[in-house]
């Protein structure tokens, strides 16, 4: 019987997309600097993986914050774009104003009447807490992997959150739009949950497919995840 809910946060119930682009044409009006701003999104996004790989060999954990600067000087010198160190700063203090999903608010308010709700996210705490507080979603526990000085998907962050809830791990389920978080965490007991967000990428981007794992369960919807565990 699963009671506790794991949320992944960027793409599965926020649409990091939308929020970084909206962010980095406040900036080119700001600043009159001209780029291929989808191109540049896509790529910082793209960089995210590789820095959290070396993220996790480093002697001191880093907060998300940093490896975003990090990731963001290099995508912009890639690409040949000049920004005031003001403006790069803006552009990573985004992520804490990320839209949710049409249906994130709803499901996530309807789910915890259900089971115990946390994120799990390599976001830290307060950006977590800054991008709660901006979408208006509410959730039991703001759990990161900053808990864990780790980052996803080593599976010492999975552990960490469910023994901070004082949840066995097969009581537990991680709900995620990304193959990568739920087989890790599907590896460890965990309940693996995939939400479709055909559209993380953008419209002419192709849907993620769903991970091929033993008890997955597909929405479409956060809402929907009750019934089908339940």
């Amino acid at each position: 019987m699963v009671r506790a809910l794991f949320f992944d946060v960027f793409g599965t119930v926020v649409d990091w997309r939308r929020g970084i682009l909206d962010a980095c044409a406040a900036v080119s009006e700001r600043t009159g600097v001209s780029a291929d701003w989808a191109v540049i999104t896509d790529d910082w996004r793209r960089a995210y993986p590789a820095a959290m790989v070396a993220a996790r060999r480093e002697p001191e954990w880093q907060n998300l914050d940093r490896l975003q600067a990090r990731t963001l000087d290099d995508v912009l010198a890639h690409h040949q774009v000049d920004l005031p160190a003001a403006d790069r700063a803006d552009l990573v203090r985004a992520w804490r104003c990320l839209p949710p999903w049409p249906d994130s608010r709803f499901g996530l308010a309807q789910l915890r009447s259900h089971f115990t709700t946390a994120t799990l996210s390599n976001g830290h705490v307060a950006l977590l807490v800054d991008l709660l507080k901006f979408g208006d979603l509410l959730v039991d526990a703001v759990l990161s992997a900053e808990l864990a000085n780790s980052y996803k998907p080593d599976p010492a962050v999975y552990r960490r959150a469910a023994a901070l809830l004082e949840c066995p791990l097969e009581e537990a389920a991680m709900v995620a739009a990304h193959g990568s978080d739920l087989e890790a965490a599907a590896a460890l007991g965990l309940r693996p949950v995939f939400v479709r967000r055909p559209y993380e990428w953008g419209p002419d981007a192709s849907a993620t497919p769903p991970p091929d794992l033993p008890g997955l369960v597909v929405v479409d919807e956060l809402a929907e995840i009750a019934a089908q565990l339940r």
